[in-house]
């Protein structure tokens, strides 16, 4: 059996927020796959399904984030968990918006509701870290997880959330590649491959094919002799009555 535990705030007044994507990436997965009503208990909100053959528990704590560990902890010790079957969805500052990453154990890095489950059941569990984005200073931190998502930023935010529902049943077999690529597919689809010719490299001009030259390019036509030039006339060296008279022979 595995434990999934959302991170997030109660009411509808903080529904909307940066804060809550833990309890909307379990609502998703409650949703497309056919678990059972939520219900109030372990301080929380808990529902139950299956994922390919197994079983897992939904959890979504309503302490308000701050004290997050205790419900984690109840519902832990109840179904005698150990912290390697729980995994937690948590908004993560220092990841882009969209960014999705699994890490096993490790520190809070100052999330409040992490710190609280460290408090609870130890570090040693499996967390899905949702990116956010940051909101460039420490100061605005507050401010930026406590406002809701913007309107632009909803066609990514259902991406990713369509992606944990896909990758689920992955996760919760512990395949973390398996998870990330399903929730890369929604996220990041591979662009249909063109059947055309790849273009040029750029910067290199593609072959030219060198035209044939006709075979009359090839041998040069034969050329006229040059005309000879007529030898000069010889100097007339006769009289004139010697010309007349050679006239009338």
């Amino acid at each position: 059996m595995q434990l999934f535990v959302g991170l997030g705030n109660p009411g509808a007044k903080y529904a909307g927020n940066r804060h809550n994507i833990g309890f909307m990436a379990l609502d998703r997965i409650a949703s497309d796959h056919g678990f059972s009503p939520w219900r109030a208990r372990f301080q929380g909100e808990i529902c139950e399904g299956t994922l390919d053959g197994e079983k897992v528990l939904l959890l979504k704590p309503t302490t308000f984030m701050n004290l997050s560990g205790q419900s984690v902890g109840e519902a832990m010790r109840f179904y005698k968990l150990t912290p390697a079957d729980v995994t937690v969805f948590h908004d993560e500052l220092d990841l882009a918006p969209g960014k999705v990453r699994v890490k096993q154990g490790g520190g809070h890095a100052g999330h409040n509701g992490l710190r609280s489950i460290h408090q609870h059941i130890g570090a040693e569990y499996p967390r899905v870290r949702l990116g956010i984005g940051h909101p460039g200073h420490k100061d605005r931190v507050a401010g930026y997880v406590l406002s809701d998502f913007a309107k632009q930023e909803q066609g990514w935010l259902d991406d990713v959330l369509r992606g944990i529902s896909d990758g689920a049943a992955s996760l919760a077999k512990g395949d973390g590649g398996k998870f990330l690529n399903a929730v890369a597919l929604r996220v990041a689809p591979p662009r249909s491959s063109g059947g055309g010719k790849p273009p040029a490299a750029k910067g290199k001009a593609a072959p030219a094919e060198t035209a044939k030259a006709p075979d009359s390019a090839k041998t040069p036509a034969p050329q006229a002799p040059a005309p000879q030039a007529s030898p000069a006339p010889e100097e007339d060296t006769r009289s004139p009555l010697q010309r007349l008279a050679d006239k009338f022979k």
